[in-house]
């Protein structure tokens, strides 16, 4: 990345005084698209609702099964897991869909009508996967409520593997590191988002995300790794519609 000049630095010739402006140009279209693209966690989840809603529900049929047969009658206290969880999810559902959404995380993180919320599943279920699942709904709630370090907490605690729900997990903690200011920590995510489960659907955003922040942190040459990565695997993808462009400012700045 293109390298700050010291406060009060004056360019001595008219062609020097270009390059600078050039320099800062491009280094502000970069934090200006980090800042529009990085963490929009909320609005993907609400773009892709249904196929995460699809994604999660067979989760919790899975979840719901292993628990019938394998604990029904050893532990039966735990077969309640998943209809205890059934408002709160029924209400972190309405948040992503509605328009009182603090009021709805709230209440599907506390629970409401006398119902747990996922913070009294994960320890009233506490090492059963309707815990672990609502680790996950925490985890998000908390991210779309803008409590940073509790998203990281939570989504961290989550083990789940499957194609949707372990990359969202892992690359809605890099979001939370970009709010944080914690942007190698952000990229470290990024990557792991990326390269858990590929599909079309999160391993180009993820890698999109791994790009601008390497650059944001002045790697070039391993933003380029991300953007071309796109580029030649994921063509149809919408991160893939202005590709070329970040490609040519990843090579611009690597050749700095």
């Amino acid at each position: 990345m293109a390298t700050y000049k010291k406060r009060g630095y004056k360019p001595k010739t008219k062609e020097e005084e270009v390059h600078v402006e050039e320099e800062n140009s491009t280094t502000a279209e970069v934090f200006n698209t980090l800042d529009e693209s990085a963490s929009k966690t909320e609005d993907w989840v609400i773009k892709n609702q249904k196929y995460i809603f699809v994604i999660v529900g067979i989760v919790a049929a899975g979840v719901l099964g292993y628990l019938g047969y394998n604990e029904f009658v050893a532990k039966p206290a735990q077969t309640e897991a998943m209809n205890d969880m059934f408002q709160a999810q029924k209400y972190y559902n309405e948040a992503i869909t509605g328009t009182e959404k603090d009021s709805l995380f709230n209440l599907a993180l506390n629970g409401g009508e006398g119902k747990y919320g996922m913070l009294d599943i994960i320890s009233e279920h506490s090492g059963t996967p309707a815990a672990n699942l609502a680790t996950y709904y925490a985890g998000m709630a908390y991210l779309n409520m803008k409590d940073y370090k509790n998203a990281v907490t939570y989504l961290g605690k989550y083990t789940g593997k499957d194609e949707a729900t372990g990359p969202i997990a892992k690359g809605a903690i890099g979001d939370a590191f970009v709010q944080l200011n914690q942007k190698e920590d952000a990229l470290g995510y990024y990557v792991q988002a990326a390269e858990m489960r590929t599909n079309n659907l999160t391993t180009p955003m993820y890698l999109y995300k791994a790009g601008i922040t390497a650059l944001d942190l002045g790697k070039a040459n391993e933003a380029l790794k991300y953007f071309n990565k796109i580029k030649e695997d994921f063509a149809t993808a919408k991160e893939a519609t202005n590709i070329d462009v970040f490609i040519g400012k990843a090579e611009v700045l690597a050749n700095k």
